[in-house]
């Protein structure tokens, strides 16, 4: 009865509309079908049982997302976390999370996982779809899934048609932003190819008092370069190449309590700056077989940072700090699958779907970095440096099988084996010396087997109920620096269990999923501050800990051009063990997230459509350390977008944190130097600007 009254609301708004309605931005009349990856191959978001959250090109376009952070707010119980200085990215699946240098919620891109926060946070061009999948992935994807993964494709490029497009930005705080891109075919029908490149710019958020610059400067060029090649019927070659050159300014941090009170402001006697270069190539070649699917992907990241900062985050001389990182990475994955469109039959009601594959990978990370201190009164300066040199190979064996009855349900089962292999060279000393160079060779390896089990029961075509039963492992390793004991770190662990229900409402009009979920993990892994050192942070094993919440998202089409849309996640992650911190909640997890928005559009005539665009993001309250001492209040941003769409050019107005809400994303344990003990960095404040662009 409640989906009969639901759905008489619904046609009934639709019933008001006019009898020829103007189109809205993309499809129009009903909700368009979905499709992800996020079980590797090709599947309808609303018949995968796993929770996924799909932004998609027609998302990204409306509502201006240039970044994987932009997207987050759409997932709930999904926290990403970044600083001012785009250097580092840490996402948090339902609480799960840690390190940027050993992420929980790996992102790929275009099939190839970026195992470092350090190349996972780049701006983003010609993307067609970005999923955010929650809960542990083990089975298929992996290590570091812990709590989910991040899922990015690219646009491929036309063997058949030239396309071109071209954007510009300009806002306050002086923003300019230029993105254009063109694709077409070289040969037709056989080989295409595609560019798209960026240039952004804006001065600082941040004010630092003590010299009236701006302290939060950005500035990156950016671009993409593809060729898509099908020599023969059923088989495709890419070749990608991917690239980032940033130059930004210094971390906004200062004391808590400081920006608390006074936003966007700072005191600092040394201004630095964060600096990073990226390359990425890969290449993914596919051959859809009568019976088998055959891909392969092999991709290359190389990344080097360099940044330089004020290490104690006060107006007095007191520490500065130089770090260089440089990281290599390589994989390579092969998979076999049964036929996207031809099962295995095994009898008139029954069919298999299975797929099965390897995965090798090998990274070597380098660090240089010392800090300068000046303690008041000694007039004794004192260099700090560490050096070290971490590399990483692994493999990995896995396989998965779905078999449907009677096309009302579906038993899902998947298990995978990983091996990793670490080594680790630790260096470390002073100027001047106060005694011998720490010098340690460290090794030690990893092995893991990561289950995962499925049933979706399909009440009709359009509703489904699933149940699942999962696996994660974080891989252990070696700090680049930590106190004398606590270079190794061990593997982490997670058991998920989840139960949902998918539907698809009002002929297409309304979708609406459920999901609710137990996670339970132990050895997990957090970010601490080193003592000894101030400013620096290593990886530490805490005792078990659980996770369990709940998440609903809804998307609503009443009428053609009007778009509703939500969600809603609730979370209760706690640490169950270990001293002092058992029954603390887990940091940067808040208690909420949500997201509400509409847009709405109408063609006043022929090939123009006016259109208009509010969502509100909202977090719960959550903590900054595991002690809980410190907090950041429950908050919401408001954004709003306006404009108007030819059929070959657009011209917008929009605002981001529309009413300057003041919160603090981000907030790290500082005892000693920084008078709250913490220091934060606030979160952007409103800003505005117009977009203008092209199309062919």
């Amino acid at each position: 009865m409640c989906s009969g009254i639901c759905c008489a609301a619904v046609l009934a708004v639709a019933a008001e509309s006019p009898t020829n309605p103007p189109p809205a931005l993309g499809e129009i009349g009903t909700l368009p079908p979905v499709y992800v990856t996020a079980q590797k191959g090709t599947t309808d978001a609303q018949n995968t049982p796993v929770s996924v959250t799909a932004v998609t090109a027609k998302t990204i376009a409306d509502a201006g997302v240039t970044s994987v952070r932009d997207a987050a707010g759409f997932a709930p119980n999904v926290v990403l976390t970044e600083f001012s200085a785009r250097k580092l990215s840490n996402p948090r699946f339902r609480g799960i999370g840690a390190s940027p240098n050993n992420p929980g919620a790996t992102t790929y891109y275009d099939g190839v996982p970026q195992f470092n926060g350090n190349s996972s946070s780049i701006e983003l061009v010609d993307i067609e779809q970005i999923e955010f999948v929650r809960g542990p992935q083990g089975a298929l994807w992996g290590r570091n899934n812990v709590g989910g993964l991040i899922n990015i494709t690219s646009t491929k490029p036309s063997v058949r048609d030239f396309a071109a497009s071209a954007s510009g930005t300009f806002g306050n705080f002086n923003l300019w932003d230029v993105r254009g891109s063109v694709s077409g075919p070289v040969a037709k029908d056989k080989l295409g190819f595609g560019v798209g490149v960026g240039w952004s710019s804006r001065d600082g958020y941040t004010k630092n008092d003590l010299t009236g610059h701006d302290l939060d400067s950005r500035e990156a060029f950016f671009g993409k370069g593809q060729f898509l090649w099908q020599p023969a019927e059923r088989w495709e070659v890419r070749l990608l190449l991917t690239g980032e050159r940033a130059r930004d300014g210094d971390y906004a941090l200062g004391d808590l309590a400081a920006i608390r009170a006074n936003p966007h402001h700072v005191s600092r006697d040394f201004e630095g700056f964060t600096r990073r270069d990226l390359v990425a190539p890969t290449l993914i070649v596919n051959h859809s077989g009568e019976r088998v699917d055959v891909s392969l992907i092999s991709g290359g990241v190389w990344w080097q940072t360099v940044d330089e900062t004020d290490l104690d985050y006060s107006p007095l001389p007191l520490a500065t700090r130089h770090n260089a990182e440089e990281d290599v990475q390589f994989t390579q994955e092969i998979r076999l699958a049964s036929s996207q469109d031809a099962p295995l039959k095994l009898c008139d009601r029954t069919e298999l779907k299975w797929q099965a594959g390897a995965f090798f990978f090998n990274q070597n990370y380098k660090q240089d970095a010392f800090n300068d201190l000046n303690p008041p009164l000694t007039f004794v300066s004192l260099r700090s440096q560490s050096q070290a040199q971490l590399d990483d190979t692994g493999i990995g064996i896995y396989g998965q099988g779905t078999l449907t009855l009677a096309e009302k349900l579906d038993l899902t089962a998947g298990v995978r084996w990983d091996y990793e292999d670490k080594k680790a060279t630790l260096n470390s000393f002073t100027i001047p010396a106060f005694g011998p160079p720490s010098v340690q060779n460290l090794s030690d390896n990893f092995s893991v087997v990561t289950p995962q089990f499925a049933a979706m029961y399909h009440l009709t075509p359009d509703c489904g109920a699933y149940a699942t039963v999962s696996r994660g492992f974080k891989a252990g390793g070696f700090n680049a620096t930590s106190p004398a004991g606590t270079e190794k770190y061990t593997q982490e662990n997670t058991w998920n269990y989840e139960a949902g229900f998918k539907s698809d409402w009002c002929n297409h009009r309304l979708t609406a999923n459920l999901a609710a979920f137990y996670t339970d993990w132990d050895k997990l892994q957090l970010n601490v501050p080193n003592p000894f050192v101030p400013g620096q942070f290593y990886i530490a094993n805490a005792g078990r800990a659980a996770s369990k919440g709940v998440e609903f998202e809804l998307n609503v089409r009443p009428i053609e051009g009007w778009d509703v849309f939500g969600s809603f996640g609730w979370n209760e992650a706690k640490f169950l063990s270990g001293s002092p911190t058992a029954g603390k909640r887990i940091p940067f997890t808040p208690d909420y997230t949500a997201n509400a928005g509409m847009q709405y559009a109408f063609a006043p005539c022929k090939e123009t459509t006016i259109y208009v665009r509010g969502e509100v993001f909202v977090s719960g309250r959550f903590h900054y350390d595991d002690q809980n001492t410190a907090s950041q209040g429950a908050y919401a941003v408001a954004n709003f977008r306006a404009g108007v769409r030819g059929k070959n050019w657009f011209v917008e107005g929009w605002v981001k944190n529309a009413f300057d809400q003041n919160y603090v994303p981000i907030a790290l344990a500082y005892p000693g130097l920084a008078p709250s003990g913490y220091i934060g960095e606030n979160g952007a404040p409103v800003t505005y600007g117009v977009t203008v662009g092209v199309k062919f």
